[in-house]
Parts: structure tokens; C-alpha cells; sequence
């Protein structure tokens, strides 16, 4: 039907419209794993640079798949193992040099600007299936009755699901014999609350990002459609869809088509293809949820169900019938829990998770069935859980001890530290309240982390000796006043769209990729921190739309080198380090070839105008800094929305006081 002219008539939603639902938003939100081919390139790259031994040596120190700095929602030292390096890997297929290709997925464009959109939804689709960790939101702070004024426990929490108009989720409240629920779910998945509250308790859900999903090396035989399969020569599936466009009232974009065309085997979708040791291969990635996308309705159901969820223990169990890769948050009167759900494959003792592996019996999941695609998934005991732990945080950060996610930056700076330091200052004080957890997660929202937990050490650095440049002085002193005042993006007053300490804010957007570069390029090698990006992205500061999340997407500062810059400059003042990288990079180690180096690249960024800073896009002009961070309502439907002031926090939230139970 159409939305401008009411013409047409409204289709009706189908059980497969149900399914095709729930696996988009559990590929966008609940499936942790992918980008073991981009692992194996810069593993490749840093043996290259460095020799093998010396290379894997760095390649580990800046995976840190275990930190011992990390932030973790379980802090009480206990121990999940999962994904972790195998004394002796086996079956891993590193790509030939050179030789990695990705598969296109878009074909035979046609129309007025189909070859742009088509290249543009090619590069879109394949970035976002293989880095779907890269895609996290959503936070939670709950703490212990034993720590609030009213003895009771506290939670703020909710699901961070970007902007969108009309937005993704809805509200509604389900009463029913078996089932009393009110809160959050996304529209047309609105069978049951998704995240919400029951009778007396509620919960809610952050993004994991644990490892679901593996790459297998297929061996290609007879061509490029064909491949091994336990020693038989075997056709891929071929699966396409056209996707076509006319002008419309809203939009008079003149007529197009595509067709987005995948190669599916039983390992899964060929996402590249690459020769191994001269062999001719393809790329495969394998999630274990495929195929039982519409399972973890039971869990949901669950969750809804007054006469199942009385406990945080049978919180858990409803929770653990999720097989999509979330941490979920309880609280009642009394008890507070937390669970780390989805489907995790057992592999064999010798496949690393990191890397991709033959698809050879060997090195397949324990009893894989690819024609159900089920195999055996560890226990609900070694997912990480924890009943009435003193708090709660979680803002995407990694979950507990030994439990390695598959995205890449759960190191020393986290934003998750954001919500860390603020809700542990308050237990530590006693007397938590609601009012007191919501100003947290709210001052966070607005909070630079590189200015709050990486700018001291860099301007310890600078301050080693007396700053004489007057340009590098002037924006040292510039920075300086703006941590002191904080280190926040806030406007000068509500709705002013100037922000406080503009030129300080606009100093550190230009700097940290200059300083970044200027402190790991010389020592990585060119090739090196190239790959090394394709990794980890150098930045997420709210403008910086090469960020997984884009420009105007609310959410930031999740994934950039800020642990990476944290440890090496610690090093270099000569500071302790747990798990440091495996060379001093800022300066070769030297405290004052790193001062040169910063104050270099700081004089190059305060030099550069807000116009270069912030280059303008088809919603902002140049220079404009408030709009270039603010939020912007994807446009859905037929009504557009003004841009927001930027803030980091979740869609839709809930805060949670209850003061009985049954």
C-alpha cells in the first residue's frame, strides 16, 4: 500500500515474513563471529613484518583476546573458557598472499544510479556480515539491594537499536492466560516482549558478540561452483533475489534493478575466495543459529510467562532457550542476575576460533549436522552468569574472565569503562538510587572517552618538558580546560547547537587519527596498520563516519585504538602495564622522540579549520560540529524528523525499583 496516497491495499504478514524478521534483527544484534579471513591477512602481514615468531608475538598483543585491563560484567575473577588459543592450532587455511577476493553479491545493475546503489548495497551487505560484532549497542547498569538507599535493587537498562522513523521497536503490554508483560518489542516481532518487565521483575539485553560463526576453507573441484564435501565433488547452491525500484510520490528516483546472487554450501555463504598453497578455495562462514532463527521464541515466551519467571534462576533458564548472542540483566525485589546467552558450538580442541580452517571432518563443530545444522553448544555452566554480584555493567564490553568475543578492542579503554567507573564509585559510596544510576548512565552518554581516559596520559606526555611552540601550547591549554570541565560533548546550553569547549573537541577529532598514525605506522609498517584497520577501526567518535555504525548513529566510541594508545603510552612514561603490547611504539620507547611525535601531530590537527575537521555530508554544511555528531531518524517511512543532539545511550529504557515480590 502506498504510504503517501493511501492507493493499494496492505498485505497480509505470513509465518516465513515472522522468520525473515527475526533473522534480520538477530544477524544485526545477536550474532557475535565472522572476520577470520581479515585476521588471517593481518596475522600474515605482522609475520611479514616482524618474522613469524616476533609477528604472531604482536598479532596477539593487539587481538588481546584475554586483557587482564579489560572491563568485565562477571568481575568477581570467575573463569568462562571460550575461544581460547589452542596450545597447537590445527587445520587452519591462511589465505596465499595476495590472493583474498571478496564475492561480489550484487549483479546486473540497471537504472538511473543502479550501478551506485548496487555497488554501495554490495559493499554494505558484505561489510555487514562478516563484522556483525562490530554492530553492538545497548547498555545496562543494575546494582545490589545491598548497596541502594532503599535496600532493594536498582536497574537502568536498555537496547540500543539505533534511530529510525518510525523507530524499530514498539511498545506494548500483552496480557493473557500464561502470559503478563509490558515493555519493548521490535515491530512485527511483537509476539511476546522482547525487553520489558513481568508481574514483578524485569530484564533487558545488551549485544554480546561471543563467536558463532567460523569461516571454513571449501577446496573448489570441477570449477568455481563446485567444491569438496568429505572427499565428493559437490554443487553449490545457487540463491538469487531482484531487487527493483519505481518512482514514487516520495521519492522520484527513476526506475532500477538489481540482483543480489549468493553461492551457498553446507559450511555456509561464500563470503571470499582465495587460493591456499596454490589450492583454489572459497570462504565459507558457518552460524550456528542458521536455520533455528525462530527457536528462541521459547525463550521469549518464558520470559512473559508470570507462572515460569518467579527467580533469577528461572530468569536464566528462560534466557538460556535464546540461541542469539546477548547478555541479559534481571532485577526483582530482591535478586539481581545477569546470563550470556547463545548457540556455542563445541569445536575441536585444536581449530582457533581466530582463524579460518579446512572444511574438513576434522576440524567441523561436534556432531554438525548440516543438514539441520545443529551440533553440540556448551552447557548453560560455562556461559557467563552470576546471581546478585554487587553491579552490573555492561555496554558491549567483554563478559567475564577467558571468554574472548569475537570483535576486536576488549583492552585496557572500553566505553564500557565509562559506565565502570561511574557505577563503581557510587557502590563503593553506599545509598544507590534511582535518581543517582540514571545521572550515570546519563553523564556517560555524553562523555568523550579518549578525552576521559586516554588525553591525561597523552598530555603527561606533552608536559614532560615546557611546551614552547605557542601553537602546541595554545591547544594543550585548550584540552586541558576541557578535561577539566569534563571532557564532555554538551552543548552550550539545551538546544544552542554550539558546543562548550568547541575548538577543544574539535582539536581532538583532528588529532586522533594523526596521533594514532604518527605513533604505530613508523614501527607496523604501512601494510601492517593498514591491516590492522580492517580489524579495528582507528576511531568512533560520533562524526567519524567510517565507524562501523556510521555518521549519525548515536552510538560511539565502541570500537577504536583507544587501548592500544593507552598501553603504549603508559609504557613509554615507564607506567605498569598488564598485558602490554608486544613493542614500545610512540617513539620507539623513547619518552622524548614520543613527546616530538605527539606535539607534531597535535600542531597539525589545531592547525586544521572546522571545516576540514568536519567536511559536511547531505544533512550537515562544513564546519558545522553540532550537526556533524548529531543523531539523525532514518527515514522509513513518508515523515522526515529534525537531527538530535548527539548522545550515546540506548533507544528505550527502563528504570527499575521493585519493592515486592510474590
Amino acid at each position: 500500500k502506498d504510504s503517501i496516497t493511501n492507493a493499494g491495499t496492505i498485505d497480509h504478514f505470513k509465518i516465513t515474513d515472522l522468520v525473515a524478521l527475526a533473522s534480520v534483527i538477530g544477524a544485526l544484534f545477536g550474532s557475535g563471529g565472522g572476520g577470520e579471513v581479515n585476521n588471517a591477512i593481518s596475522l600474515m602481514a605482522a609475520q611479514e613484518q616482524y618474522g613469524v615468531t616476533k609477528g604472531t608475538e604482536v598479532w596477539e598483543s593487539f587481538r588481546e583476546r584475554n586483557d587482564p585491563e579489560a572491563v568485565l560484567t562477571v568481575h568477581n575473577g570467575e573463569s568462562f573458557p571460550y575461544a581460547v588459543k589452542p596450545a597447537n592450532a590445527q587445520g587452519e587455511a591462511l589465505p596465499d598472499a595476495g590472493s583474498v577476493t571478496t564475492e561480489p553479491l550484487v549483479h546486473d545493475a540497471t537504472g538511473t544510479g543502479a550501478d551506485q546503489s548496487a555497488n554501495a548495497a554490495s559493499a554494505t551487505a558484505t561489510a555487514n556480515a562478516l563484522t556483525s560484532a562490530k554492530r553492538g549497542m545497548s547498555n545496562a547498569l543494575v546494582v545490589s539491594g545491598k548497596y541502594t538507599a532503599s535496600g532493594h535493587p536498582v536497574a537502568v537498562f536498555g537496547p540500543q537499536t539505533g534511530y529510525f522513523a518510525p523507530q524499530l521497536l514498539m511498545l506494548q503490554e500483552i496480557q493473557g492466560p500464561g502470559i503478563s508483560a509490558r515493555g519493548a518489542s521490535f515491530a512485527g516481532l511483537s509476539m511476546y516482549v522482547e525487553l520489558g518487565r513481568g508481574q514483578d521483575y524485569s530484564w533487558s539485553a545488551t549485544t554480546s558478540g561471543q563467536d558463532i560463526i567460523d569461516t571454513y576453507a571449501v577446496e573448489l573441484c570441477q570449477d568455481d561452483y563446485h567444491y569438496l564435501y568429505h572427499g565428493t565433488c559437490t554443487a553449490m547452491e545457487k540463491i538469487e533475489q531482484k531487487n527493483s525500484w519505481a518512482p514514487t510520490t516520495a521519492d522520484g528516483t527513476a526506475a532500477g534493478s538489481y540482483t543480489m546472487r549468493v553461492w551457498r554450501t553446507k559450511y555456509g555463504p561464500v563470503e571470499y575466495r582465495a587460493t591456499v598453497g596454490g589450492k583454489k578455495v572459497a570462504y565459507t562462514t558457518l552460524r550456528s543459529s542458521y536455520l533455528h532463527e525462530a527457536d528462541s521464541i521459547i525463550g521469549f515466551q518464558m520470559l512473559n510467562d508470570p507462572d515460569y519467571v518467579k527467580s533469577p534462576q528461572t530468569f536464566q533458564s528462560a534466557v538460556q532457550h535464546i540461541n542469539y548472542t546477548f547478555n541479559w540483566f534481571y532485577a526483582d525485589s530482591t535478586h539481581t542476575a545477569y546470563y550470556n546467552s547463545g548457540n556455542n558450538p563445541v569445536r575441536p580442541s585444536g581449530v582457533d576460533a581466530e582463524f579460518p580452517v579446512w572444511a574438513q571432518a576434522a576440524y567441523e563443530w561436534k556432531n554438525w549436522n548440516p543438514t539441520t545444522n545443529s551440533a553440540d553448544y556448551t552447557p548453560a555452566s560455562a556461559h557467563p552468569n552470576s546471581i546478585d554480584q554487587d553491579y552490573y555493567v555492561s555496554w558491549n564490553n567483554k563478559q567475564a574472565l577467558d571468554y574472548a568475543t569475537a570483535s576486536w578492542g576488549d583492552g585496557s579503554v572500553h566505553r564500557g569503562n565509562l559506565l565502570e567507573d561511574r557505577v563503581k564509585k557510587l557502590v563503593a559510596a553506599g545509598g544507590v538510587t534511582r535518581a543517582s544510576l540514571v545521572k550515570a548512565m546519563a553523564d556517560a552518554s555524553t562523555a568523550d572517552l579518549r578525552a576521559e581516559d586516554v588525553l591525561p596520559d597523552l598530555l603527561k606526555v606533552i608536559n614532560s618538558s615546557t611546551v614552547t611552540d605557542s601553537t602546541a601550547a595554545a591547544a594543550v591549554s585548550k584540552l586541558q580546560a576541557w578535561l577539566t570541565a569534563g571532557g564532555k560533548r554538551t552543548e552550550t546550553s539545551a538546544g544552542s547547537k554550539k558546543y562548550a569547549d568547541a575548538d577543544a573537541v574539535r582539536i581532538l577529532d583532528a588529532w586522533w587519527p594523526l596521533l594514532a598514525q604518527g605513533i604505530f605506522q613508523p614501527g607496523l609498517g604501512t601494510d601492517l596498520y593498514t591491516a590492522f584497520q580492517a580489524n579495528l577501526p582507528v576511531d568512533e567518535s560520533p562524526s567519524a563516519a567510517h565507524g562501523p555504525t556510521g555518521a549519525h548513529a548515536g552510538s560511539s566510541f565502541q570500537y577504536g585504538w583507544w587501548s592500544y594508545v593507552d598501553k603504549d603510552v603508559r609504557a613509554v612514561l615507564g607506567e605498569s602495564v598488564r598485558g602490554p603490547l608486544a613493542d614500545k611504539y610512540c617513539g620507539g620507547g623513547s619518552i622524548g622522540a614520543c613527546r616530538d611525535i605527539l606535539i607534531s601531530t597535535l600542531k597539525t590537527a589545531a592547525g586544521k579549520t572546522a571545516a576540514q575537521v568536519y567536511p559536511g555530508d547531505d544533512l550537515c554544511s562544513a564546519g558545522d560540529q553540532w550537526c556533524a555528531d548529531s543523531i539523525v531518524q532514518r527515514t522509513l517511512g513518508g515523515i522526515k524528523h529534525y537531527n538530535i543532539s548527539w548522545q550515546n545511550r540506548p533507544t528505550f529504557q527502563q528504570v527499575v525499583e521493585f519493592t515486592s515480590h510474590r
